[in-house]
């Protein structure tokens, strides 16, 4: 049977639980309001090949990312320690940012998207053009 060409695709999801408010917003919306999420960030990564034994990345390896959330973002308030207004959106790409910075020269996947759920029915994500 011959194989097809194309490329394979991982995702892995990360939980933590954080406060912000959105003081960009009216004073009556109710995200100017003081509230908090147990938000979920997945990476998707791709790669045309697999290493070792048949993976993307080893998931173990992107253990930095996880550690990174734990220490930065777990049980913050977002809006005091970014340095922008932190919508998902925002904050999905500054985690893609972030990733490509300090995990990916040390992997063999690419990320090529980062998504962040508020709610189990809300998220944004963030699609790389070229890193």
């Amino acid at each position: 049977m011959p194989i097809p060409a194309g490329t394979f695709t991982i995702g892995k999801t990360f939980d933590f639980e954080a406060g912000h408010r959105l003081p960009g917003l009216p004073t009556d919306h109710k995200c100017s309001r003081q509230h908090g999420h147990s938000y979920r960030v997945e990476v998707i990564l791709t790669g045309p090949t697999l290493d070792g034994p048949g993976f993307v990345t080893d998931f173990a390896d992107l253990a930095p990312f996880k550690q990174f959330l734990d220490s930065e973002l777990e049980h913050h308030n977002l809006h005091e320690v970014l340095p922008f207004e932190p919508t998902s959106e925002l904050l999905a790409r500054f985690l893609a940012g972030w990733f490509v910075q300090n995990v990916q020269p040390g992997i063999s996947g690419k990320l090529v998207a980062v998504r962040v759920r508020e709610t189990a029915r809300s998220w944004a994500r963030f699609d790389l053009v070229d890193n």
